[in-house]
């Protein structure tokens, strides 16, 4: 975990599980692979479990971190926080009584809102009823392609206050995306070694349909060698919009 994050949607991270495997093409680059690695190779505790070599790799494999669960409890001024930005908390391997555990530490630091994202959309859809869901967290799920969104109708009944979806690493264009039920958009483009390109088309047709919906629009990168290579202006200009704190979005049934 982190005091400080460089993402810049939000402020700092929290990783009470680390490790994952792949499960799309979005995943292929992983950056969290990549840095788990490394810190396996430096010693760091927390990733030195080894992932499954077919889907993961070394250091990568999923753990769970119950002496995690009390970080944000010492953290004084409220924090914008994403959770497991090396993990996913909906990963099978992850009991139900943990991410209920995670959950509770949510609702009992009502100071700081939380963000967190996955890709297993349907166990996400499958436990949401069986979740106290607190004020302060927002759901998302990540798309990289047309493949991949039956994702966002899956996180469409989920009972969180903020519904957002991560399109990153966009790898094709999204026509026709559905944004009803969803209160802020993150797009952006793959970094590292093997990074694949982004059309900024794809990115305009998105920032169009979110600004159509009256949907909040966060254009993170346009990606390459590194996350700051290509920048992030799209026509001369930022787009850090982002839902307010505490707001509340309609549940769709």
């Amino acid at each position: 975990m982190s005091d400080r994050s460089a993402i810049e949607w939000t402020e700092a991270t929290w990783n009470p599980t680390t490790g994952c495997d792949r499960v799309s093409a979005g995943c292929d680059n992983c950056y969290a692979l990549v840095l788990a690695k490394r810190l396996k190779a430096m010693g760091a505790a927390k990733y030195q479990a080894d992932g499954d070599p077919r889907t993961s790799g070394p250091g990568f494999g999923l753990t769970v971190h119950p002496e995690a669960l009390d970080v944000p409890r010492r953290w004084r001024s409220p924090r914008m926080v994403f959770v497991n930005s090396m993990s996913d908390l909906f990963h099978a391997r992850v009991p139900l009584s943990f991410v209920r555990d995670v959950f509770q530490v949510i609702a009992e630091t009502p100071q700081h809102t939380y963000q967190m994202l996955t890709k297993r959309s349907v166990r996400l859809r499958r436990v949401a009823d069986r979740l106290d869901w607190p004020d302060n967290l927002w759901m998302g799920v990540s798309v990289e392609n047309t493949a991949h969104l039956a994702r966002v109708d899956d996180l469409r009944g989920v009972p969180a206050v903020v519904r957002f979806l991560s399109l990153e690493p966009l790898l094709g264009p999204l026509p026709g995306l559905e944004l009803d039920g969803i209160g802020w958009v993150i797009a952006g483009g793959e970094s590292g070694a093997g990074h694949r390109r982004i059309d900024p088309d794809w990115v305009v047709e998105i920032r169009d349909a979110c600004a159509a919906a009256g949907v909040p629009f966060f254009f993170k990168q346009w990606g390459g060698r590194n996350p700051k290579s290509g920048g992030r202006d799209l026509h001369g200009q930022t787009w850090d919009e982002m839902p307010k704190r505490r707001e509340l979005t309609t549940v769709i049934p």
